[in-house]
Formats: structure tokens, C-alpha cells, sequence
């Protein structure tokens, strides 16, 4: 399924509309982490393709027949421009430039590639079984557990420090 995208910002929530409006019929709910996550992806991607470009574009959700069963998601925004994306080191008190790396911090998968004269910038979540009644506690270690391990993120223990630092993965 696609949507065509003018370059006018007023699009963007056009398409988190359309992008919500698809969940339900794949057996998304509002309520699961994956459908914030998508809607937010469809909001980086869409804005970069309206602010950056200035060209037409087509947003293309693959999403699951559903289905509770693992699967991938596939979100793509194709547009025009031959400019290629470049992720950005926003300061502090930047209003933008977080986009790219908002993608990277929150898809399993993502990247771009050539597409006739413009290009395609594509990411991917892999959606996780449901969790059983017995494992599901409501953010508890448990359930972030089983959502790591279907990621194929296995940490042994939380580390608190990296180099007698702090940090948080954002």
C-alpha cells in the first residue's frame, strides 16, 4: 500500500493518519510499542522527504496479514531528488537534525539506495510475537526481555558504566 506525498510539512500528518489508519487492519493495535515506533518513523521519513527535498513522494508501508506471529514491517519513502541522506550532528539546542539517527536508534534495519533519478530510504522493525499471559507484566524485565531476544539482543547483564560513564541508549 502507498500514499503520495506533496512537498507541503502539512503532509507529514497526513501520512501518520494514513500509516495509523493501516495498523488496525494488520492486526497492529495502537496500544503495541511497534505501532509508536512506526508512526514515528513514518514522521522522520516523511518530514526529511517534504523539509530536505522539496520533490513528490511515495510513502509504502509493507505491514503483516494479521497476524500476532513474528514478522517485519517495511516502511519506504522514495521521492525525486538525487540527493543522498546525510545524517547530522544536531547540538543541543537544535530544533532538527535528529531524524536520520532517530531511524537508526529505533529500526532493526534501514538504508537507502538509488531509484531512477531520485532515491528510496527504507527501514524495517521485526515484529515480535505476543507475549503469553504468564510473561506479561507491563514493562517489566521479563517482557523486555523476550522483545530483546526476538530482536536477537541478548545482554548478559545491564552494564551501568561504559569507561566509569553513565549512559542511557536514547
Amino acid at each position: 500500500m502507498q500514499l503520495e506525498i506533496r512537498p507541503d510539512p502539512a503532509e507529514v500528518g497526513r501520512a501518520r493518519r494514513w500509516a495509523r489508519s493501516r495498523l488496525a487492519g494488520s492486526g497492529i493495535g495502537d496500544e503495541e510499542p511497534l505501532a509508536e515506533t512506526l508512526i514515528l518513523l513514518v514522521s522522520e521519513l516523511v518530514t526529511n522527504a517534504v523539509v530536505h527535498t522539496g520533490c513528490p513522494a511515495v510513502l509504502r508501508l509493507s505491514l503483516p496479514g494479521g497476524t500476532a506471529e513474528p514478522s517485519t514491517v517495511r516502511l519506504e519513502v522514495a521521492d525525486t531528488s538525487d540527493r543522498a541522506p546525510v545524517p547530522r550532528c544536531a547540538g543541543d539546542e537544535a530544533t532538527g537534525g535528529r531524524g536520520l539517527a532517530l531511524v537508526d536508534g529505533l529500526a532493526d534495519r534501514w538504508g537507502w539506495s538509488v531509484e531512477g533519478a531520485g532515491k528510496r530510504i527504507w527501514c524495517e522493525l521485526d515484529r515480535c510475537a505476543e507475549p503469553g499471559a504468564a510473561e506479561a507484566d507491563h514493562g517489566g524485565a521479563e517482557e523486555r526481555r523476550g522483545v530483546e531476544e526476538c530482536r536477537g539482543v541478548v545482554p548478559a547483564e545491564p552494564e551501568p558504566a561504559y569507561g566509569g560513564l553513565a549512559y542511557e541508549v536514547v
